[in-house]
């Protein structure tokens, strides 16, 4: 129908033939793929810049740095990028075009897969491979059965044998393009019904935290997922242990935990659990991410009362060296302008001599803590957050929290007598990992179909369609054989199909001479 036929057409005809040029557009390959780049494309947003569903203070920390940009790029949905309309829109237009692009073309393979081949043409000295006058000592079955022989799908017309293969380049083409619609579907329902969380925790009783999201660190729900949709189980960490080379590099990590709960079965139960083998529950699995050392402080304030805390410090290199604040916020009566904090530096492998301002090795083989020490208003009562592991800039630049004096290094069991009197020992230390804790209901599919789709890929690539037709018709009078015409065509590219096609005619031709030298027949 041309355009001005269009126009002319009536209101609703038009309007059909709008939505079926729109349907086959969205439809076509070229535009799966051109959907398929935007949708890479869209994903850089998420990988750039920090999402909500995953850090929501660092997002809060680069709306406070960049207050030009920040709101714009809020406003465009970019620290949600993969829960934001414009991402799922595209996503669920791939989707569409994927679906509308194989159904039929799935359909056409079944109908080609259940017919026959076609028959041959009248002129087969027109096709790209042609052979002529091939003596054959046999009848069109014979003839029909060699090509079977070599899996080859077979007809016979009259005196004409139809031959066809590769059909499996097809096959594989569709469950490439069907196992990307499983991806889409798992990650789809990852992302509504799934849910992860992080936590730090540190190996002893203290360890202990339940599967709620006020106990994590940081967590990101499905879209369809609640607080009370998570699997209930409590987590306690026992004990954990790393093996390493004199030079330093890791060769194993292992951590013991007790869980209860429903997703465990009920009752306690005892588990071990590395970096390469989770812990499996009920919808929810552990992963073990990191692991470092958490200093022990007591600290004894000026009317003799002694406070111990477990200070979590974050390893700064391979050797961990570790850095990290060691807060006593409830001492000296409760003064807030006589709080308690030591910024420490602790190395698990001291250095002999100095400087002390990198461990040696990741093990503790001489262990020992650089203190500085902070008295002051620790700035926890203005209600802003801020970070355990770093003391607040804020305070300090305000002179409301200064400096005690110099550095001190400690050794485990020593202690440092401060100016007022008090005193602050170094206890120790305890273990502590990262955990992630996960649930994908899309993880399965995901896999299966990724394995599906490497399997199509290589069919795709591998399998070539090609066919043959053989005519035979009877030899000269008193030969005693039988001429074959034979002709060949590739369906696609294959630049054996020569060697093929010669291959198959000279096998006529052996089979012949044998023929003859032995005197059967076939």
């Amino acid at each position: 129908m041309t355009r001005r036929a269009v126009l002319a057409a009536p209101a609703p005809a038009r309007t059909w033939a709008l939505l079926r040029n729109s349907w086959r557009q969205l439809t076509s390959m070229r535009t799966a793929l051109i959907l398929l780049f935007l949708l890479a494309l869209a994903a850089i947003p998420g990988s750039v810049l920090p999402q909500r569903g995953v850090n929501q203070t660092r997002v809060a920390q680069y709306l406070a740095d960049h207050p030009s940009l920040g709101p714009v790029l809020d406003r465009l949905w970019a620290f949600e990028v993969f829960s934001s309309p414009w991402f799922s829109a595209i996503y669920l237009l791939l989707f569409t075009s994927l679906v509308g692009c194989v159904v039929p073309r799935l359909r056409d393979h079944v109908r080609a897969l259940r017919g026959v081949p076609p028959d041959a043409p009248a002129r087969m000295d027109r096709l790209p491979q042609h052979a002529d006058g091939l003596a054959y000592d046999g009848d069109i079955d014979s003839v029909a059965r060699l090509l079977r022989e070599r899996r080859w799908r077979t007809v016979v017309r009259g005196r004409t044998v139809a031959a066809e293969k590769g059909y499996l380049k097809e096959t594989g083409n569709l469950l490439f393009h069907f196992s990307l619609i499983g991806v889409l579907v798992g990650v789809a329902l990852g992302a509504w019904y799934g849910w992860h969380a992080n936590r730090l925790v540190v190996a002893g009783p203290s360890g202990a935290f339940c599967n709620t999201v006020q106990q994590y660190d940081e967590y990101g729900l499905g879209a369809r997922v609640s607080a009370a949709d998570l699997a209930r189980f409590c987590f306690e960490l026992n004990d954990f242990t790393a093996s390493y080379l004199d030079r330093g590099q890791p060769t194993s990590f292992s951590a013991a935990a007790t869980l209860t709960g429903q997703a465990v079965g009920g009752g306690a139960r005892a588990a071990r659990f590395s970096v390469n083998s989770p812990l499996r529950l009920t919808k929810a699995n552990v992963y073990l991410l990191g692991h470092g050392y958490a200093p022990v402080l007591r600290y004894t304030d000026r009317d003799g009362k002694a406070q111990t805390t477990v200070a979590p410090f974050l390893a700064s290199d391979q050797a961990l060296t570790s850095e990290g604040v060691a807060a006593f916020p409830d001492v000296n009566g409760h003064d807030r302008s006589l709080q308690m904090a030591f910024e420490g530096l602790y190395l698990p492998t001291a250095p002999a001599d100095g400087p002390f301002v990198r461990s040696t090795h990741p093990q503790e083989r001489s262990p020992a803590l650089m203190l500085f020490a902070y008295r002051g208003d620790l700035g926890l009562d203005a209600g802003i957050p801020q970070s355990v592991y770093v003391l607040n800039q804020r305070q300090i630049r305000a002179g409301r929290l200064t400096q005690v004096g110099d550095g001190k290094l400690l050794h485990p069991g020593e202690s440092w007598t401060l100016d007022d009197g008090t005193t602050v020992q170094f206890l120790g230390t305890r273990q502590w990992v990262t955990l992630s804790v996960r649930y994908d209901p899309g993880e399965r599919i995901v896999l299966g179909s990724v394995f599906l789709l490497l399997t199509g890929l290589l069919l795709s690539l591998t399998g070539k369609r090609r066919r043959v037709w053989l005519r035979v018709a009877p030899g000269p009078s008193g030969a005693g054989h039988s001429l074959v015409e034979a002709g060949g065509l590739a369906r696609s590219d294959h630049p054996g199909f020569a060697a093929e096609f010669a291959a198959l005619t000279q096998r006529l031709v052996s089979q012949q001479t044998v023929s003859q030298r032995t005197g059967r027949t076939d």
